[in-house]
């Protein structure tokens, strides 16, 4: 039985994975031209919301083999798309900035998918349109361009085709009463209220922590040979991008919001969303400032002379002399660390003190030769136990057993004497031996010398 649920988990953990797409909430893309009157953008607003049923229940019943989705395109034309460039630019002029939407398209795709353990719905809403009005001043050398526009949020009702693309709460009540009467009343309700174009953390992030690069491409002199647009050549493009969780920027991590629901039988409704990302580019050379509390770029068509930061602005150099001063720290702490430990150590001579040392010369001369090899011994004989010469050891247990006579009669043999010779005759050495024929020696050479004197 547990095993069977454990397949079971996993199975519906892989069901789950597999079958839900990446959520991402606000996603801002827009190029900024100083030398026009509008330029474009696009924004793209998404999130997920999952309606849990584990122990079945009505909902079960009602979502697990369900499948719709509603999707549409409307310009400004439609009423519902200008009630929302004009409720944009309201919003928009509440942050101080003075830009304008003057053109919106709208893009929805909200679908159903229906499961046996949970059911997912995902909205998507995006929109593409025209800024205007963006300029502040400009003269010969410099172009003030406001970039205070970048929040498009709004919580009102936004009613294209008879769709709330705003609101999830609105789209199930018309969609899905049994689904709604569940939720209505209820902390879920909360949190399928909750409006989905939203951009309020995009313009609450500083640009000063967004990633700052510039591409001099414009200004190569042979760029035009690779069909660089006309609109940037001669100049240089300036890009800012928001969304790395970093200790500068920020932790950035999911939005998730979840609520339990206690009807026929307990469901759960998380809303999902990703941390916001977005990227604003501007052609030519970007300096960040502010303006009555709202951030502009100072842009010009290159760079200065003696612009010399990095794709972050001064944050780089801040790294490096930061890790060179950690390197710094590190480094002394090490010699630190080095220096007392030596000193706990015994310092000066190891071992016997030299000065109690004597030289001995242990080789003799063999062979026509004098070898030079010796040892070392202590001049007194306190310690010769403990430092007596290895050599000498071996030279006791290698040395031969001495020979012994075995009779009395051998050892009392007497070799006839050699006056001429100036030497005792030794039967076991001797080339030639003079014998009597009274020498009882055992040794063949005088047996044979007595043999011969018979």
């Amino acid at each position: 039985m547990s095993r069977a649920l454990i397949v079971s988990v996993l199975l519906a953990t892989l069901i789950v994975v597999g079958t839900s797409t990446p959520v991402w909430a606000a996603q801002l893309d827009a190029r900024i031209n100083p030398n026009t009157e509008t330029s474009p953008f696009k924004m793209n607003y998404q999130k997920t919301i999952f309606i849990e049923y584990p122990n079945g229940g009505q909902l079960f019943d009602e979502l697990r083999q369900k499948t719709w989705t509603l999707s549409g395109t409307a310009d400004s034309s439609n009423p519902g798309v200008q009630n929302l460039m004009s409720k944009l630019n309201e919003n928009i002029a509440n942050d101080g900035s003075q830009a304008r939407i003057s053109d919106l398209n709208v893009l929805y795709d909200i679908h159903l998918k229906g499961r046996s353990i949970n059911s997912s719905i995902d909205y998507k809403v995006i929109l593409s349109g025209t800024l205007s009005n963006y300029v502040i001043t400009q003269d010969q050398t410099r172009t003030l361009i406001d970039l205070g526009w970048r929040g498009l949020s709004t919580n009102e009702k936004i009613i294209i085709d008879g769709v709330d693309i705003n609101h999830p709460i609105n789209l199930l009540q018309e969609e899905e009463p049994i689904l709604y009467n569940i939720v209505v009343g209820t902390e879920a309700e909360e949190i399928l209220s909750r409006n989905m174009i939203n951009a309020d953390f995009i313009l609450e992030q500083p640009l000063t922590n967004w990633h700052f690069l510039f591409d001099p491409t414009g200004i190569n002199v042979d760029a035009g040979t690779f069909g660089l647009n006309e609109e940037i050549s001669g100049f240089v493009v300036s890009s800012w991008t928001m969304g790395e969780s970093s200790i500068r920027e920020g932790r950035q991590v999911e939005r998730v919001f979840e609520a339990e629901i206690m009807a026929d039988q307990p469901y759960v409704i998380r809303s999902v969303q990703s941390s916001d990302q977005a990227q604003l580019a501007t052609i030519g050379f970007g300096a960040l400032d502010i303006l009555d509390g709202v951030e502009i770029a100072g842009v010009t068509p290159t760079p200065p002379s003696d612009y010399m930061t990095t794709s972050t602005g001064d944050f780089p150099v801040m790294i490096v002399y930061g890790m060179a001063g950690i390197a710094a720290v590190a480094g002394i702490a090490f010699f630190f660390i080095s220096s007392r430990s030596l000193k706990n150590e015994q310092q000066g001579q190891q071992g016997i003190d030299p000065n109690r040392l004597v030289g001995y010369q242990t080789s003799a001369s063999s062979g026509g030769y004098q070898t030079n090899r010796g040892e070392a011994q202590l001049k007194d004989d306190s310690d010769y136990q403990q430092t007596r010469s290895v050599y000498e050891e071996v030279s006791q247990q290698s040395s031969p057993p001495q020979t012994t006579p075995s009779t009395q009669d051998e050892a009392a043999c007497g070799c006839a004497a050699s006056a001429e010779m100036g030497s005792e005759c030794d039967c076991a050495m001797q080339g030639a031996c003079l014998c009597d024929g009274t020498c009882k020696c055992g040794a063949d050479i005088c047996k044979e010398q007595v043999s011969s004197m018979s």
